[in-house]
């Protein structure tokens, strides 16, 4: 632990003289950095504020307050014992917050790391040209595939990789590398196959993995009590990446499209390949209106 203090502190002492550095170089405007300071500090306690009421971490603030309540009354009324306790377990704080609240800094980094920055001036053209070229062709495929499969009312669930990478969930499934097809996705889903209870995954325009595992939802207890495990499957993953997630339900053959952990529910296939396309050929969007609806559908059916 001293080693570690240390080096934390040769830290602090870094970042202090850089500091003072910059602000001799720069000059002292005292009323200029107080701005910023006081703008940094409403923002972070804005995104805080924010990530508390969306996630479940709102309870374990309660919690924390109890807590400091409680340190209070203990001190005011000197229980030694107690606040010694007390003191022992607010020394671990750091260490318990940052595990309890896991999920929610995950969940914080990874959106953050999804922020596109481009330091190129044609970078996000040619990214946009690139990702065309690669879904043009499987779009179709995936659309009429789901087609079929609503057809039979055959259950499946084909998740869209897109920026955030799911090899931990490709590494619960079988690795397939191959260029989509209509009967290579219906002979995954079919009903004896060893797959069709997993899901699929399709990375680059191929289908690259199947029969592999999602994450539960975050909020499962909230989601309609009717969705089955696929449709929860898709939630699930669609709130830990930029995902897009195309289930058929094995009920009743409808077609659902999940992304940002909402569900677009009862999808035509003409209202699923413009959603679709939407998402993945970004570069039509400057071109052209007619991609529009497709993103007034989402916005309509979620409230």
């Amino acid at each position: 632990m001293s080693v570690l203090a240390d080096i934390w502190q040769k830290f602090i002492d870094f970042l202090t003289q850089t500091g003072e550095g910059i602000r001799l170089a720069i000059g002292d405007y005292n009323i200029l950095w107080d701005t910023i300071d006081i703008l940094l500090i409403a923002y972070i306690i804005y995104k805080g504020i924010q990530i508390v009421r969306e996630t479940r971490a709102v309870q374990l603030v309660k919690g924390l307050l109890l807590l400091a309540a409680v340190y209070f009354v203990v001190w005011a009324v000197n229980l030694r014992t107690t606040l010694w306790l007390l003191n022992r377990i607010i020394e671990m704080g750091v260490i318990v917050l940052f595990i309890v609240f896991q999920p929610e800094l995950r969940s914080l980094l990874e959106r953050a790391g999804r922020t596109k920055v481009s330091l190129l001036p044609f970078g996000h053209t040619e990214q946009s040209l690139r990702v065309a070229t690669i879904w043009g062709q499987p779009i179709d495929v995936i659309c009429e595939a789901a087609q079929r499969l609503s057809i039979t009312a055959t259950g499946a669930l084909i998740v869209i990789e897109r920026e955030v990478r799911l090899g931990e969930q490709i590494n619960t499934g079988v690795i397939i590398d191959a260029i989509p097809s209509v009967e290579l996705m219906g002979n995954i889903f079919f009903k004896n196959s060893p797959l069709h209870d997993g899901a699929m995954i399709m990375r680059d325009g191929k289908v690259y993995a199947a029969g592999c595992f999602l994450p539960k939802p975050k909020q499962e207890q909230d989601i309609d009590k009717n969705l089955g495990s696929r449709h929860r499957a898709a939630i699930g993953i669609s709130e830990v990446s930029d995902s897009l997630t195309v289930v058929i339900s094995e009920e009743t053959g409808g077609i659902s499209l999940a992304v940002n952990g909402r569900l677009i529910r009862n999808l035509s296939v003409d209202k699923l390949h413009q959603t679709l396309d939407y998402y993945l050929m970004p570069q039509k969007t400057e071109e052209t209106d007619e991609r529009k609806p497709g993103k007034v559908l989402f916005r309509k059916r979620n409230g």
